[in-house]
């Protein structure tokens, strides 16, 4: 629990609506904002893993509720928005933070799954900044936290349908925050954050989808989540309009300003590193489906230096 956590009560009674909260930043999230006080409506699409973090927010003394929901379908985020406005009449604040990738080379991903992750990352952003907005301007005040990614702003190697909607996030929320300051009279106080992590620890890289021909990896440096979970707790206290998490994601956006080319240099190269892993067959890991494994805020990533095949290679040539 963080010093800030334990002394600051602001989000105490905030309804606060978190999608993706089964792992990684959302299930982290979560528990941070059960510790603070919030009110929780969590939504994910494996529901047992779900119920198990809301039950994990209820013993930390908050009140929680699970809502089943796939992000990529607007029925579900609407019954979700209307979930909440049901139960508590309002919504203070709303954070897309689902999200799903698919990584190897553009042509050797199936269509379908580059469609996919367009569907959960950008259209699921699209849907929940959607309803929760309409939803504000009813209140008149409100926070919208969109979790995008450094590859937003700067493109990623052999991750292209995800870079391509996370500079859709970012754009769309750049583009909220236009017309929120153009009608500020008819919207009221009403806050559009952009929320952008570079690589972190979490199991986002065992639920993306893998066509790369080679086992998957984290792009080094990999940082610890809780920066990100501190992030997002933050921007619900205090909103402001783009935040960057991990130094190697400042870094990179820091030379985009300078050289574009530069930038695209300094992530290439992290991200070349997964065409040296050891050969592993494709597979479409939780992105059209999803799978029961990954359900921790952490992959692992940080504490193994490789998998346990490559750990396994590496002994037989060192003897």
């Amino acid at each position: 629990m963080s010093r800030t956590e334990e002394t600051d009560d602001t989000l105490a009674g905030k309804v606060v609506v978190l999608t993706g909260a089964s792992s990684g930043f959302g299930r982290g999230a979560a528990l941070g904002f059960a510790r603070a006080g919030a009110v929780l409506l969590l939504a994910a699409r494996r529901g047992e893993v779900l119920d198990e973090v809301t039950r994990s927010c209820i013993a930390q003394g908050a009140e929680a509720v699970s809502v089943e929901t796939d992000v990529s379908d607007p029925v579900d985020i609407a019954q979700l928005a209307h979930e909440a406005v049901s139960r508590y009449g309002r919504i203070d604040v709303w954070i897309n933070n689902a999200g799903a990738g698919a990584v190897g080379k553009f042509d050797a991903i199936p269509l379908d799954d580059h469609t996919q992750v367009i569907e959960t990352t950008l259209l699921g952003a699209l849907y929940g900044s959607y309803v929760a907005l309409r939803r504000f301007r009813k209140q008149r005040r409100g926070i919208l936290i969109n979790v995008a990614s450094v590859t937003g702003k700067v493109a990623s190697l052999y991750y292209a349908s995800y870079t391509a909607a996370k500079h859709g996030v970012v754009g769309l929320s750049a583009a909220l925050r236009l017309e929120l300051e153009e009608h500020a009279d008819e919207w009221g106080d009403i806050r559009v954050c952009t929320l952008m992590p570079d690589a972190h620890d979490t199991p986002f890289f065992q639920h993306a989808a893998n066509y790369s021909g080679h086992e998957m990896i984290a792009p080094p440096p990999v940082h610890d989540p809780q920066e990100v979970i501190d992030a997002m707790l933050d921007l619900a206290r205090n909103p402001r309009d783009e935040v960057i998490v991990g130094s190697a994601g400042k870094a990179a956006i820091a030379a985009d300003r300078l050289s574009p080319a530069l930038a695209q240099k300094m992530l290439a190269r992290s991200n070349a590193k997964q065409m040296k892993a050891p050969p592993a067959p494709p597979t479409d890991g939780s992105l059209l489906e999803p799978k029961p494994t990954g359900t921790a805020i952490r992959g692992g990533w940080k504490e193994k230096k490789g998998s346990p095949r490559r750990k396994a290679a590496e002994g037989r040539r060192e003897a």
